[in-house]
């Protein structure tokens, strides 16, 4: 296995080389630009293209990196000087990104920056700049399965369901040889997504400030309690080592970003869109987000920021809306994410990313992320299987990660 190396090592390591940019030589010709991004979603790719095919100071590549290695490799790119230009980068990272100085300014660049909703803006600013656009600012629903929910003898829910019914039905639809509910992206390995869960608690993987760990507390213990035995007692979300597709209509549901409605286009099955079900602390919803950087160190910073202007300028972020949720007030209603995300109905798209954006809070995010994940799930490892001591695994993650906390 591959030794860990902290993301804010990295980045640190990068500043203190100086921003002069890369030692490559630069191709003659006409000017190129590469962003790193994690999608390899042919929609995303065709959107992304058609807009850069608009700009017309550069040619603008797209590389796709794997979500499970993305900032790994990133910051290994920045590091051995082989970055990209601009690059996507993870809610969890931000800290650090945003920290280290990796990243060139861009509030001169944006249009009209007094229309980002400050929720949107907050994780990607310090001392009053801008160091990365939040062009998704995406609030987690649960696409449902209604014809096996049906065949199972459920109710189609409503709004105001709690997770105690959708994980009722989910076994139901569990005992007729489908699966019930599936944490997109979770796969017993990226537990930052079961705060799409615990939130529903009040539960938080660590304390306002960053510097106690929550997960041992009673709220989090409470919700990982309930976790656990749906998947183990009721079987109501597929065991560790499963694969699920809900796309191919072999889930009853699926907790994941309206960016996936795409993969439901030529569905053979009936579906709706739900907000996340209410828990004992109620009505909650949890964002992921992501922001588009420009890295420092690239020789063409100048260049690649007048790109990241472009393509957020208000004509562009209506087109990127049908995917990602824009962080711009003004296209941020029904009306304009109707119009970009066909499949969806208006009161979808008010209940799960209108209302959801109002009152949603960002996924756990924290300086050395990176290092904190890895610790925390080699750590959650012993509570996926049958009869473990949920505290028992919890007062282990404090363990590990306190001392990474407040650093």
């Amino acid at each position: 296995m591959r030794a860990l190396i902290p993301t804010v090592a990295l980045l640190t390591l990068v500043t203190a080389c100086g921003g002069g940019g890369q030692q490559a030589a630069q191709p003659s010709g006409p000017a190129t630009l590469r962003m790193s991004i994690w999608t390899a979603n042919e929609d995303h790719l065709k959107l992304f293209n058609e807009i850069a095919s608009g700009y017309t100071k550069a040619k603008v590549s797209f590389e796709s990196i794997p979500i499970e290695s993305y900032t790994t490799t990133l910051t290994t790119q920045i590091a051995g000087g082989k970055a990209p230009d601009l690059a996507w980068i993870l809610e969890g990272s931000a800290p650090d990104f945003v920290s280290s100085g990796a990243l060139a300014p861009l509030k001169s660049k944006i249009e009209n920056t007094g229309e980002l909703v400050p929720a949107a803006t907050r994780l990607w600013e310090k001392d009053g700049e801008l160091y990365a656009y939040p062009f998704s600012t995406s609030p987690f629903g649960v696409f449902v399965n209604t014809d096996l929910l049906r065949e199972a003898g459920q109710k189609v829910p409503e709004k105001g369901w709690t997770w105690q019914e959708a994980m009722t039905a989910a076994s139901a639809v569990a005992k007729k040889g489908k699966a019930g509910l599936v944490v997109g992206d979770w796969d017993y390995k990226n537990w930052t997504n079961l705060a799409s869960l615990w939130n529903g608690w009040g539960a938080k993987a660590w304390s306002d400030d960053g510097v106690t760990c929550g997960f041992n507390q009673p709220a989090m213990v409470e919700a990982m309690t309930f976790l656990h035995k749906s998947i183990f007692t009721d079987k109501a979300l597929p065991g560790p080592g499963t694969t699920v597709d809900f796309y191919a209509g072999d889930a009853a549901m699926v907790i994941t970003q309206i960016s996936r409605a795409s993969l439901l286009k030529d569905a053979a099955f009936d579906w709706t869109l739900m907000p996340l079900p209410n828990g004992p602390a109620g009505e909650y919803s949890v964002i992921g987000q992501a922001g588009i950087g420009v890295v420092k160190k690239s020789p063409q910073a100048d260049l690649a920021t007048d790109f990241l202007g472009y393509f957020t300028n208000s004509e562009n972020s209506a087109k990127l809306a049908r995917f990602f949720p824009p962080a711009r007030s003004s296209l941020l209603n029904v009306d304009t994410l109707a119009k970009s995300n066909p499949l969806l109905k208006p009161d979808q798209l008010q209940s799960v990313v209108v209302d959801g954006i109002a009152k949603g809070v960002v996924k756990p995010n924290h300086k050395g992320q990176e290092e904190l994940i890895q610790t925390a799930r080699a750590a959650l490892d012993p509570m996926w299987q049958p009869g473990a001591d949920v505290k028992t695994v919890l007062d282990g993650v404090c363990a590990k990660i306190q001392p990474l906390l407040g650093s």
